[in-house]
């Protein structure tokens, strides 16, 4: 019996732990103009947690490439692009990673946390100034 009680409190913190982390696909929601825009996996590689756009939701912008980014990304398709990189759990948060803006070719400090299970608040900053998007687990 003992043996039995011990494993479903193990399930139940394994279910309970899973369920309150960020890894997984988020639909990411524009905060300008409250649209869906793209489905981004977020993954832990090395320690640290990356995301990359495996879905564009409209249509017509699937072939886009990122013509204004500065970096190795200039000019490469954004399906498939790794947008943040290099976040750092710090308890409830992670930080110290970058956020990547396609739109702009921008890339911003990030900052992300769980807000409930299902919704994760990410925010681009640079010094005083943020932007913060609200993204929901896809299930």
């Amino acid at each position: 019996m003992k043996k039995i009680t011990l494993l479903i409190t193990l399930l139940l913190f394994i279910f309970s732990a899973n369920a309150q982390s960020i890894i997984g696909k988020w639909k990411t929601i524009d905060d300008e103009t409250g649209k869906a825009k793209s489905i981004v996996k977020i993954y832990k590689k090395g320690g640290k947690y990356y995301g990359k756009i495996v879905e564009i939701l409209d249509p017509t912008k699937r072939k886009n490439k990122c013509t204004l980014c500065k970096d190795s990304r200039k000019d490469q398709s954004i399906l498939g692009m790794e947008i943040i990189k290099d976040l750092e759990q710090d308890d409830d948060e992670f930080e110290d990673g970058t956020i990547l803006d396609p739109n702009n070719g921008k890339i911003y400090d990030c900052k992300i946390w769980l807000e409930g299970k299902d919704t994760l608040k990410v925010r681009g900053y640079v010094m005083f100034f943020y932007r913060t998007q609200t993204w929901h687990r896809v299930k």
